[in-house]
């Protein structure tokens, strides 16, 4: 697999990826489709990670008063540390890397 970045060469299993990515912004889709970007600090083998600079994007879902609809929105907010537990992250992605 050739890689742009050449530091992703040297991924011969999946915590290799995980310590590429110290110091670099991630993004992490975590369960009930909260996303959460920011600067990947710290990890550990249950993919408990430490995230700073953050910025959680959570969906919301509420009901209008009057329609009686749905309205679908998300909520933002800034963190500026996060202790992420490892079983409730779906994936990582490095948004400013591309694999071809």
């Amino acid at each position: 697999m050739q890689t742009e970045d050449p530091a992703l060469n040297a991924v011969e299993e999946p915590m290799d990826f995980i310590r590429l990515s110290l110091n670099e912004a991630v993004v992490i889709k975590m369960r009930y489709d909260t996303i959460i970007r920011g600067t990947l600090q710290a990890f550990d083998t249950h993919m408990n990670l430490i995230v700073s600079d953050v910025i959680e994007e959570r969906p919301f879902k509420e009901i209008d008063a009057e329609s009686g609809e749905e309205i679908h929105s998300t909520k933002v907010r800034e963190i500026p540390c996060l202790f992420i537990r490892g079983d409730s992250v779906v994936l990582v992605s490095i948004p400013n890397r591309v694999i071809t």
